[in-house]
C-alpha cells in the first residue's frame, strides 16, 4: 500500500527535481528516499520520474499522479487539523504568505497585538509575489496568504479586510509637489517610476491612473518601494505608494512630498485568501479581524 511518506517524497522530488535536494528537504538519506520512490512506482505500475545522473523529468502519468498526491496530502493535513477547531482560538500553527508591498508595512502594525493576545500562537510567514503565493495556497504549501486585489484567485476564497488609495511621491522641487491632490493627467507630466513587471502593485497603480506601462519609465523600475523612494530622493523621478506604506517610507525625509491620487478609489483592496475546504477557516477569520482592528486604530 502506498504510504503518506512516499507521497511526501514524490512531492519533494517534484519541487526540487533533484533526489539529493528532495532527501534533504525530507530529512532522510538519498538512498532511503530513492528506494521509497522506486517501490511506489512498482506499486503504481508506471514511472513517476525519468532520471539519470544529470536531471530528473516528470512523466505524463507522473504529472497526473502528482496532482492526485498533492490533493491527498492536503486532505490528510486538513483531517489532522480537524480536532484543532475545537481548541482555543489561534491554538493551531498556521503558515501565512504575504506580498512584499504589504508585508513590511502591515505586519509591524498588526503582529505585536496578535502576539500579546495569543502568545502561544505559532505563525510561519513567507514573503513572495502574488502568483507564487496563490499556487502555494492551492497546493497546500500555505494555509493562507495576504494579497492585494483585484487579482486572479480562481478556486480560492477571499476575505477582504482593508482597502486604501495611492499617494504620489515627489521631490519638493518637482512640479505639483506642493499640491495635496494630483490627477492622472497631471501625473503624465512627471517622470513616473513603478515596480518591475510581476508586482501586482504596478498593475493596480496603472489601473488607478488609467495609464499604460509604456507611459512610465520602465528603465528605472525597481523590485522594492524603498528603492523607488531612494530614487525619488535622488531626483530621478516620482513614484506611487499605497497609503499603508506612506509614514514608514517617508519617515524623516523632509525633501519628499506626498499628494493623494485624486482618482476613484479604493485603488487596491487587501484580503486573506485560502482554500474553500481549509479546515481552520475560523482561525483565518479571527486573524483577519485582529488585523482590521489594529489598522482601524492606527
Amino acid at each position: 500500500m502506498i504510504s503518506l511518506k512516499q507521497i511526501n517524497y514524490i512531492l519533494a522530488v517534484e519541487k526540487t527535481l533533484h533526489f539529493k535536494k528532495a532527501a534533504e528537504l525530507c530529512s532522510v538519506s538519498q538512498s532511503a528516499l530513492s528506494t521509497a520512490v522506486t517501490e511506489m512506482e512498482k506499486q503504481l505500475g508506471f514511472q513517476v520520474f525519468e532520471r539519470d545522473n544529470k536531471k530528473v523529468l516528470i512523466t505524463a502519468l507522473g504529472r497526473q499522479c502528482l496532482d492526485k498526491a498533492r490533493q491527498i496530502k492536503i486532505q490528510v493535513e486538513d483531517l489532522q487539523a480537524l480536532g484543532q477547531t475545537t481548541k482555543a482560538p489561534l491554538s493551531y500553527p498556521m503558515s501565512l504568505g504575504i506580498i512584499p508591498t504589504i508585508g513590511p508595512y502591515l505586519l509591524p502594525k498588526t503582529l505585536p497585538e496578535v502576539r500579546q493576545q495569543y502568545p502561544n500562537f505559532q505563525l510561519h510567514i513567507i514573503e513572495e509575489q502574488s502568483h507564487v503565493l496563490v499556487e502555494m495556497v492551492k497546493n497546500g504549501d500555505l494555509d493562507t496568504a495576504v494579497l492585494a486585489l483585484p487579482y486572479d484567485i480562481e478556486g480560492l476564497l477571499a476575505f477582504e479586510f482593508w482597502d486604501e488609495d495611492f499617494y504620489w511621491i515627489a521631490h519638493r522641487d518637482e512640479n505639483h509637489a506642493i499640491q495635496q491632490e494630483i490627477t492622472s493627467e497631471e501625473l503624465k507630466e512627471s517622470h513616473l517610476m513603478l515596480l518591475k513587471e510581476g508586482h501586482c502593485l504596478k498593475d493596480h497603480a496603472l489601473a488607478a491612473c488609467k495609464l499604460r506601462s509604456s507611459e512610465t519609465d520602465n528603465s528605472l523600475a525597481s523590485t522594492s518601494l524603498n528603492t523607488l523612494i531612494q530614487m525619488v530622493s535622488g531626483r530621478m523621478g516620482t513614484t506611487l505608494v499605497p497609503a499603508m506604506a506612506l509614514d514608514q517610507l517617508l519617515a524623516g525625509n523632509t525633501e519628499l512630498k506626498a499628494a493623494h491620487l485624486n482618482e476613484p478609489g479604493p485603488h487596491r483592496r487587501i484580503a486573506f485568501i485560502t482554500r474553500p475546504n481549509y479546515t481552520n477557516l475560523n482561525q483565518v477569520e479571527l486573524l483577519m479581524k485582529l488585523f482590521r482592528q489594529q489598522l482601524q486604530e492606527e
